[in-house]
């Protein structure tokens, strides 16, 4: 990308979202209203609801170029885990039509064989259902619909990173709710947790990258030398961050912006070749 190139950060965050705009002005205004009371307070979400949604989800998602759709969730294995499925369908006469059901949006094909049991259960006993989390709002990337989605198994047990989350949510908002009653406040239902990560890395050239066996099959330097002096190849945290840098991070700005991540702060860190 060019460093020439102008990007309008309004016109392009949040533009591979279905989020609350996009549903606004894409659903009918009782299927709205419905979603958003599963939203806000979390009532049950009827299939009629859901197949609506799942119409509109879908055209949308097409009309931005995506082919396939994902139940997008966190296993706890330390990564993310997705299956893509295309739209679309056969039909009688030897063509296709492009379709999604609120049945494939709701729940996810139940398969958990290839994450850690502890060899507690065979492989073809592994259950693991992905649930649809429409708090969490559904996104492009890679031509695909991605979904954020729980994972749990057969008798409801906690299988993933996000239902714990949740949980915790509902408990902090639980608690926030009977103080703020103690205060006075008598129309707050809901309070919402939010949080700002920060993600500090290192970028290592893919040729060096591949010379390497540990950062390839552990993520981390597990042999080396130590610098001579010690920190004598460190980047000053406020030092100018150079062009190969500074074009990565801005492709990584735009991408995440896209996906209405409110990316926000870039410099360089102590270690050689780490940023934030």
């Amino acid at each position: 990308m060019s460093s020439t190139t102008k990007i309008n950060v309004p016109d392009i965050f949040a533009s591979m979202v279905f989020n609350d705009d996009v549903m606004r002005e894409r659903l009918p205004k009782d299927v709205y209203k419905s979603l958003r009371k599963t939203i806000d307070n979390g009532k049950d979400l009827d299939i009629t609801v859901a197949n609506a949604v799942a119409n509109a989800m879908k055209d949308w998602a097409i009309e931005k170029g995506a082919t396939h759709y994902t139940h997008w969730f966190q296993p706890m294995t330390g990564i993310t885990a997705e299956k893509h499925d295309s739209f679309i369908s056969p039909t009688a006469d030897g063509r296709i039509i492009m379709e999604f059901s609120g049945k494939e949006l709701i729940k996810g094909e139940p398969y958990a064989s290839s994450f850690p049991s502890g060899g507690l259960r065979a492989t073809f006993e592994a259950r693991g259902y992905t649930a649809w989390d429409p708090t969490s709002y559904a996104f492009i990337k890679d031509h695909s619909l991605f979904i954020p989605t729980a994972f749990c198994s057969y008798g409801g047990e906690v299988l993933d990173k996000k239902t714990p989350l949740l949980r915790s949510m509902e408990a902090l908002s639980a608690q926030a709710v009977r103080i703020l009653r103690l205060f006075g406040d008598s129309t707050t239902k809901r309070v919402i947790t939010t949080v700002g990560p920060e993600q500090e890395y290192f970028l290592v050239d893919k040729k060096l990258y591949d010379e390497r066996p540990d950062l390839i099959y552990t993520g981390r330097t597990l042999f080396g030398a130590r610098a001579p002096k010690g920190q004598e190849l460190e980047d000053h945290y406020f030092g100018a961050i150079k062009p190969r840098i500074a074009a990565f991070m801005q492709e990584l700005d735009e991408e995440l912006w896209k996906l209405g991540v409110l990316a926000k702060t870039k410099h360089n860190e102590v270690a050689p070749a780490q940023h934030e």
